[in-house]
């Protein structure tokens, strides 16, 4: 899916196009905004960057940590195509943090669309919003070689360079 098809599809399930009040967005009512009624939730993520795993089923855990300095730690994390990893998401900073996994163009398009919609929440599979001090996981199955980026789209975060890259080695 485009970058374009996925805007207008993430504004017409958030209710932007069909006229829900921009209270039910500013109050961060976002997890509806990904599902599509009779179609898959996921249906807006790129085939590319696999999908959601079983948590019985994970090969190992990743733990990974969120700072107000507007980095994840790591930044950059080697897996194997097929490999299911448990991420342990911590948010050691005083600020609000998510981590996103996604291909870089959707996720550089939804941190723009965070900037007009800031209360916005996720609950998908390959996202997690954690609270200062929080903690939070994400169980997810890498299918092919290549690329899959992660993110925080809490406006100004991606900006300011809050990203990493799992490199999805055969």
């Amino acid at each position: 899916m485009n970058v374009k098809t996925f805007a207008f599809s993430f504004l017409l399930s958030c209710g932007v196009v069909l006229g829900t009040t921009d209270s039910a967005i500013a109050n961060g009512d976002h997890a509806r905004g990904h599902k599509d009624d009779g179609m898959n939730e996921h249906a807006h993520m790129s085939q590319n960057i696999g999908r959601p795993g079983k948590a019985t089923s994970h090969t190992r855990v990743v733990k990974i940590d969120m700072t107000d300095n507007m980095r994840f730690s790591p930044a950059d994390i080697k897996v194997k195509a097929g490999e299911t990893v448990r991420f342990v998401v911590t948010n050691t900073g005083k600020i609000r943090h998510e981590m996103v996994i996604g291909a870089a163009a959707e996720l550089k398009e939804h941190s723009e669309l965070m900037k007009k919609f800031p209360r916005m929440e996720h609950s998908e599979p390959n996202m997690v919003t954690v609270a200062p001090g929080g903690s939070s996981e994400i169980v997810w199955t890498f299918a092919r070689a290549g690329r899959v980026d992660f993110a925080c789209l809490q406006p100004g975060h991606f900006d300011a360079g809050m990203r990493g890259v799992v490199a999805v080695n055969k």
